[in-house]
């Protein structure tokens, strides 16, 4: 999992293109329902919306603090037999927030569920602990319970790999299966700063939105040739969005990037790009270790992100939370046995859903079950089986500032300040203080005109409040729900709104050329042989 990627990012990432797409299965239609990091990761360890697992937000008394974590994924593998490990990021606010489960500082806290739990912290003040989850040159890990503070110097992406490569040998070694989550920073913003960061050319009320990741000095540079404008600013130039009237007001007040701002999100998109190209070197030695123990042609590896991310458009500075298309969706790619077929996947799928079908493929639902609902579906039929269509709604939700206690509010309960759905060819939310947007993605991939106003979709609209009610606050199968005829799309259906949706995209923010069917990328991004990198990006 790494963390803040966009779908269209993995053009930085050669080897893991030919490795799960390639050979693998590439699920075009991949969302966060949350797209924000606690809440959109604690999702995926329960397979609860964030409206169920309580965790809507970073801050308190929304992060990790709201977390009960006594059952989740690992657990219910756990329990089948399984032996289970967690290396690198947990939820925002661990270690330094105190845990629902214990009532207790969470520094040397290890939940249930984990045969090895090597998991990064955020320290308080006064602990003694120097390394931190964000800082790429010097991370403090909880082993077990006890903190290890000794990795000053190692990279991030490196350290979590090498560890989760240390535990599959160590795995292989039995006769047990495993399940290993290895959670990436990258491409999230992190130290320590460098010279060249964009936060010194922003003004100090943006220095914080613009942070970038820590990046080692022998990729630097390695994309200035490819990447000449933020993927949020239009091909052509001109302005990123003429006419912001449709939106909800805090939206509206945005202004339009001026020359500094756009050179400030360059930078950023550049160092984003770098530092995912160390991931990409990350996984194709995880897989080489995967052969290396026999272990591959029994193994199933997926690769996603937590959450999508903003880079300019709707005006938006770097960032996410929002229900628009470049903050919810995210890379979804899988492989293993029966499934190396270089097939895309049009089918919706969700972080709940990968949840409910790595539990499928474990034969582990049941045991999850036993403790709470899944909200999610497996879409392992999906897989083996080819699309089945988009006949259920993607529910969005997060909180978006300052905005109360956990009271009702014209339906908007457990910290939410929106609530959307997403189907094969809306995009439908509401907002707290009164607002909507509606989205008709079939002829507005890039969201530039709300149709929430439009006389002529007063009818898709009367559907849409109708289901919001519905599944606002779902549960379980009651998150299921069998959409009208007239929002739902057979598999011929969702392949050309999905195609029309990247065609859409691809001409007015053309990123770097990666549009449907591309698995190999520009020539100018194709792995090569680093003095410090030696092995990185060299397919297995």
């Amino acid at each position: 999992m790494a963390d803040d990627m966009r779908e269209d990012d993995l053009v930085f990432m050669p080897t893991t293109r030919r490795i799960l797409i390639r050979n693998g299965l590439h699920f075009r239609n991949s969302f966060a329902p949350n797209p924000l990091c606690a809440p959109s990761r604690a999702s995926f360890l329960t397979g609860q919306y964030p409206h169920n697992h309580r965790v809507v937000s970073v801050e308190p008394p929304w992060g990790f603090g709201a977390f009960d974590d006594r059952f989740t994924i690992s657990t219910a593998l756990k329990r089948s037999g399984y032996r289970t490990a967690l290396v690198g990021k947990y939820l925002n606010g661990y270690g330094e927030q105190r845990s629902r489960v214990t009532g207790g500082p969470s520094l040397h806290y290890a939940p249930a569920g984990y045969t090895d739990w090597y998991a990064a912290v955020e320290p308080l003040k006064g602990s003694g602990v120097v390394g931190c989850t964000y800082n790429y040159l010097r991370v403090a890990y909880n082993h077990n319970g006890v903190i290890e503070d000794n990795h000053a110097g190692e990279y991030s992406t490196r350290g979590i790999g090498r560890i989760s490569r240390r535990l599959i040998a160590k795995y292989a070694a039995g006769s047990a299966p495993f399940f290993v989550y290895a959670a990436f920073v990258a491409p999230h913003a992190g130290g320590p700063r460098e010279a060249g960061d964009p936060i010194r050319d922003v003004p100090p009320a943006l220095r914080n939105v613009f942070a970038t990741p820590a990046r080692p000095p022998w990729v630097r540079g390695r994309f200035d040739d490819l990447v000449t404008r933020a993927p949020g600013l239009p091909r052509r130039g001109g302005p990123v969005e003429r006419d912001m009237s449709d939106k909800p007001g805090f939206l509206q007040r945005l202004r339009e990037p001026g020359r500094r701002l756009r050179h400030a999100l360059l930078k950023l998109t550049r160092q984003r790009a770098e530092s995912l190209y160390v991931l990409d070197q990350e996984v194709g030695r995880t897989v080489r270790a995967l052969k290396r123990t026999r272990e591959w042609s029994n193994t199933v590896l997926v690769f996603t992100s937590d959450n999508g991310y903003l880079l300019g458009e709707h005006r938006h500075m770097p960032g996410k939370i929002l229900a628009h298309e470049p903050s919810l969706r995210v890379p979804l790619l899988v492989t293993g046995p029966g499934l190396r077929r270089g097939e895309d996947r049009y089918d919706p799928i969700t972080t709940v859903d990968v949840t409910a079908t790595i539990l499928d493929l474990a034969n582990a639902t049941h045991r999850m079950r036993r403790h709470h609902p899944l909200d999610g579906s497996s879409r392992l039929p999906t897989m083996l089986e080819g699309d089945r269509g988009w006949t259920t709604a993607v529910v969005t939700e997060s909180r978006q500032g300052p905005h109360g206690p956990d009271t009702e509010h014209r339906g908007f309960t457990r910290g939410r300040t929106y609530i959307g759905l997403r189907t094969a060819q809306y995009s439908y939310v509401r907002y707290i203080g009164g607002s909507s947007e509606l989205y008709d993605l079939e002829v507005d991939a890039n969201q530039m005109r709300s149709r929430h106003d439009d006389p002529a979709y007063r009818p898709v609209r009367r559907l849409f409040r109708h289901l919001w009610e519905q599944l606002r606050s779902c549960a379980g199968e009651r998150c299921q729900v069998v959409l009208p005829s007239r929002l739902q799309a057979d598999p011929t259906r969702l392949r050309q709104l999905s195609r029309s949706f990247w065609t859409q995209v691809n001409e007015v923010h053309g990123y770097w050329g990666l549009i449907p069917g591309s698995v190999s990328g520009p020539t100018s991004v194709q792995p090569r042989r680093d003095e410090r990198g030696s092995g990185g990006g060299v397919a297995p």
